[in-house]
């Protein structure tokens, strides 16, 4: 993973971060969320909290990954069509998870496993897999 020069460059660094991205996005859409959505009504709260106080943590480290490649990838690197594709993908997660995911997280936390919220998350956490494998396919094409 290192370019021409033998450094690791923008590109690479991208990929990178978007292959973290997907296989947390993965994860969570395969294990984590099944898990708090069977969660009995009785262990909800105590439950929810614990997901929401380990998670964050982890989300901190990922997003983070990603928002700085994308720092260096958008001031060292000419806007490709492949570059544009992982942008769009990392647009579609971020915006699933500010306008979706996080606020019904909260409601949830407030209201208990209602299963309105529970499938407004399962939605938006589907469109944020689906962003993060395009993010991941647009950095991996930007390489070629």
């Amino acid at each position: 993973m290192r370019g021409e020069d033998g450094r690791i460059d923008a590109t690479h660094a991208l990929l990178a971060a978007a292959a973290l991205h997907a296989g947390f996005q993965a994860v969570v859409t395969a294990v984590v969320y099944p898990a708090l959505v069977a969660t009995p009504a009785r262990d909800w709260t105590a439950v929810h909290a614990a997901h929401s106080r380990r998670i964050t943590r982890v989300v901190a480290v990922v997003y983070g990954s990603v928002v700085a490649a994308w720092g260096w990838a958008l001031a060292t690197l000419p806007l490709s069509p492949w570059l544009g594709v992982a942008l769009a993908g990392s647009v579609l997660t971020g915006a699933a998870t500010a306008f979706s995911a996080a606020p019904t997280h909260a409601r949830l936390g407030r209201l208990g496993p209602r299963p309105e919220l529970l499938a407004r998350l399962v939605r938006a956490d589907a469109v944020r897999l689906a962003g993060a494998v395009l993010t991941l396919g647009g950095a991996a094409g930007a390489l070629g």
